[in-house]
């Protein structure tokens, strides 16, 4: 019997390694392509890229802007939950660590059985003597102290390459959260210029309605003195009525901007420390942007999603492993008995045991090749994505190279609106006043020069943004 049953457990194992030891399903196979042109359109022999040379502190000029952010990388509260999704991944590191380690742990137990005494068991029981005289105890008890210990023997690397895979992931969630970092620094200085665009549209359009005010007196005095009629008083009043309309819009977006701004520095609503007086003084430094394959290592998301593509090929060879068989040992030692007092009587009462056991998939192979055929899936996904990562970035700092240069040319332009419209409303206000212009005229070049003055303050708002933007799209902020 015995043969026979060694004889059958050797053809299962057998078999079996004969069924594991087929051919995995092939692969889609797909290269990485990480290159980048050698120049961007606007070529540069210069190799030097303000993100790695400059930090954020010494990028930002504004003390109170700088403020901000250290406020922010220190209490936004999106950033910190990243920061524990940091110390998750490497737990998780920890969790793949032990799980090809022996697993070792203590047992203590008591119990008591009581057995039909015309049983095969009880009957047996019966008839045994522990001493001469003496019949085995009933109802039996059972005392065990001891240690077990099983062990997976990690044969083919699947266990290591799951932690490897662990330890890949843990290193993308940091630059995860260092891409965090750099846009977070990018909205605070964006709204922060924002809100002092509004700051200064606001004293314009003051500026503005004292203004109109003063027009509209003299158009009532010129009213009074029959040189104009009713209708030219109206049309005065109501662009004084519009233009303080506009400065309660102005004063809500303001409001709006300074609550955006303390969400992302993680306080509640507060006044926000600026000198909007410098506004029209911040100069666009030239922008730096060295090489395209400088991105590779300055840009987090790139590297992100480099360590996700590392990990998800790890992936696939902890699934490629489960089509083969596993090796798991089992051991223990310790002291079992039926009374306490004999529980440490040696060697009567020493138990100890080993034995491994090998495991092959053999019916359920179909389950194995799906989760490799998508672990494989997966790692073509992460390709995908590391390429548009790196195609995204090279069109991000193009498009803010395109527009810091494109908009240095409109602020240019735009100033010399300004000025031809504000020498316009004196010119109208002089026509006016001598009755060789009319009133609509007036009206007309005073909501132009208000408008061109805006929009000035606009485009120097999105030359500001378009630094923030280079910046970061450069890579920098993060260290």
């Amino acid at each position: 019997m015995l043969k026979r049953i060694i004889s059958i457990s050797l053809g299962i194992a057998s078999f079996s390694f004969a069924m594991t030891s087929c051919k995995t399903p092939e692969l889609i196979q797909k290269d990485v392509n990480s290159n980048t042109p050698n120049e961007y359109l606007t070529p540069s022999k210069d190799s030097t890229n303000v993100a790695s040379e400059l930090l954020w502190k010494d990028y930002f000029d504004d003390p109170n802007l700088k403020d901000l952010i250290e406020t922010a990388l220190a209490n936004n509260q999106e950033l910190n939950i990243t920061l524990q999704e940091i110390e998750i991944a490497k737990n998780e590191i920890r969790i793949r660590k032990g799980e090809y380690l022996p697993s070792v742990g203590i047992t203590g137990a008591a119990g008591v059985e009581k057995v039909g005494r015309y049983t095969s068991q009880g009957a047996n029981d019966a008839n045994t003597d522990i001493k001469p005289g003496v019949e085995f105890p009933d109802p039996l008890q059972d005392y065990l102290l001891g240690a077990f210990a099983t062990w997976e023997v990690d044969i083919w690397k699947k266990l290591r390459n799951a932690k490897k895979s662990a330890m890949m992931r843990y290193l993308a969630s940091v630059e995860g959260k260092n891409f965090m970092v750099t846009n977070l620094i990018s909205e605070i200085a964006n709204s922060y210029y924002e809100l002092l665009a509004l700051d200064n549209q606001l004293i314009i359009l003051r500026q503005n309605i004292a203004i109109q005010k003063n027009a509209l007196e003299i158009v009532r005095y010129q009213k009074d003195a029959a040189r104009v009629t009713e209708l030219a008083v109206k049309r005065f009043e109501a662009q004084v009525l519009q233009t303080q309309s506009m400065e309660f819009s102005i004063r809500q977006q303001i409001f709006e901007v300074e609550n955006r701004i303390n969400f992302l520095v993680g306080r509640f609503p507060q006044t926000i420390a600026r000198n909007s007086e410098q506004f029209n003084l911040l100069n666009i430094s030239e922008i730096k942007s060295g090489l395209p394959a400088q991105l590779l290592e300055n840009r987090p998301d790139i590297r992100q999603a480099e360590l996700e593509l590392e990990a998800a090929k790890i992936d696939v060879k902890v699934a490629k492993a489960d089509f083969y068989p596993s090796l798991r040992i089992t051991a223990g030692l310790g002291f079992n008995a039926f009374n306490p007092s004999y529980l440490i009587s040696t060697p009567e009462s020493i138990l100890y045991s080993i034995a491994g056991d090998l495991t092959a998939p053999l019916i359920n192979r179909n389950a194995i090749k799906a989760r490799y055929l998508s672990a494989n899936a997966r790692q073509i996904q992460a390709i995908y994505n590391y390429e548009q990562t790196i195609l995204n970035a090279y069109v991000e700092v193009m498009n803010q190279l395109n527009n810091l240069e494109n908009l240095s040319n409109t602020y240019g332009l735009k100033a010399k609106q300004v000025d031809a419209l504000s020498e316009s409303v004196n010119i109208s206000n002089e026509l006016f006043n001598s009755a060789r212009a009319d009133y609509m005229e007036v009206l007309l070049t005073q909501r132009d020069a208000l408008e061109s003055k805006f929009e000035l303050i606009d485009t120097k708002m999105n030359q500001l943004g378009a630094k923030v933007n280079i910046y970061r799209a450069l890579g920098g902020g993060w260290q």
